[in-house]
């Protein structure tokens, strides 16, 4: 690669890692720049890369959100160890899935999503004034890391988007908590993926690392943003990025 092509590389990380921190989907912006630096990549070398990036920059901003915002840890550890095992069943997946299909289908997904936070503006912004159950907190925080962490594994993108939108939805939590609740979830989701890249050699070890220093400068300063501009900027982000998503992913199936 030439010094265009590191520069190209190094700014997508970047960029990937600030959007990652405050509402999810930083693949899309990482993983089509790999392509497109390097076309001759498998989908599995590109996601398996992406991932290792993503672990570091996931890693920071979890620590970041953790300073500020108080975390169910005896909730969330658990959660983050089950979307790493259903994230590492979701990655042995990936060759299974017929995207003509399942592209499509999470296009339709994060429309619902675009319009669903659109005709609510008050969601994710004040916390619900009836708090859920405990045991309705386990049920939706737990199902939720099973399900995205197996799409995540296999997939991938809008990963900590779904997350919020869950939390948010289903808790009446705010968004900035849904999101640091979200990144140690993810976190997980990140890691179980990234053990089964690398267990089956499909891991870019200098690239990925060389990409996670400019990723974890961007988490920080997404993530410190999220926790300075509160859930009204975290709502606003998230809108752009749900329809960056859906035009992106549209380009890729139809383009």
């Amino acid at each position: 690669m030439n010094v265009g092509d590191w520069a190209l590389l190094l700014t997508a990380a970047t960029a990937a890692g600030w959007v990652d921190a405050v509402v999810g989907g930083g693949g899309l912006i990482l993983i089509p720049a790999l392509f497109l630096v390097a076309p001759q990549l498998t989908p599995q070398a590109a996601l398996a890369t992406n991932k290792l990036t993503a672990f570091t920059g996931t890693s920071a901003a979890v620590v970041t959100f953790a300073r500020r915002i108080p975390m169910n840890w005896r909730l969330l550890v658990p959660a983050g160890v089950l979307a790493a095992v259903t994230s590492a069943l979701g990655a042995a997946t990936v060759s299974r899935i017929d995207k003509d299909v399942f592209i499509p289908l999470i296009m339709a997904v994060l429309v619902g999503v675009a319009v669903f936070v659109t005709i609510r503006p008050q969601l994710g912004t004040t916390l619900a004034k009836d708090p859920p159950t405990r045991r309705k907190v386990v049920a939706v925080v737990l199902l939720s890391a099973g399900l995205l962490g197996f799409y995540d594994g296999l997939f991938g993108p809008g990963t900590g988007t779904f997350l919020i939108i869950s939390f948010a939805t289903f808790l009446g939590t705010e968004f900035v908590r849904s999101a640091a609740m979200a990144k140690v979830i993810n976190l997980g989701s990140n890691l179980g993926a990234l053990v089964f890249f690398a267990a089956t050699g499909h891991v870019l070890w200098a690239l990925g690392l060389s990409m996670a220093v400019c990723n974890v400068i961007g988490a920080i300063t997404g993530s410190r943003m999220a926790l300075s501009k509160g859930a009204g900027f975290v709502r606003i982000t998230l809108l752009v990025v749900v329809i960056a998503m859906v035009i992106r992913l549209g380009w890729q199936q139809f383009g």
